[in-house]
């Protein structure tokens, strides 16, 4: 069973920068991925980025690629999204998840967090 924890969301001006944290215990496997998702009000769930725990491979949605960052610290099981040049329509709940999907950018993970809330005002 793994837990996750989302943290670092918050109100915040077009333009503007926040870093996401997904804290990550139990039993996590190397292989396992992680990946970020958001969902806004009467839309879908959509993908944002994933990353493998050793970091060597990420990947990254259209919408945010040259944007947002995300990193991975296996010292401390915690997965960041550093976002830059917020917009508008980055307002949504950002989940984590984790775990070994056939696909990063698809949504069958294993564990999934409970979200933070990102708003981004114009």
């Amino acid at each position: 069973q793994v837990q996750l924890v989302e943290s670092g969301g918050g109100l915040v001006q077009a333009g503007g920068s926040l870093r996401l944290s997904c804290a990550a215990s139990g039993r996590i496997f190397p292989h396992y991925i992680m990946g970020w998702f958001r969902q806004a009000p009467g839309k879908e769930r959509e993908f944002v980025a994933a990353i493998t725990w050793s970091g060597i491979s990420q990947w990254y949605s259209d919408s945010v690629k040259g944007r947002f960052t995300i990193s991975s610290d296996n010292a401390k099981n915690v997965v960041y999204v550093q976002m830059n040049s917020l917009k508008p329509e980055d307002t949504a709940v950002y989940y984590c998840a984790t775990g070994s999907p056939v696909s990063p950018l698809e949504g069958a993970y294993d564990y999934w967090g409970q979200g933070t809330q990102v708003t981004v005002s114009s």
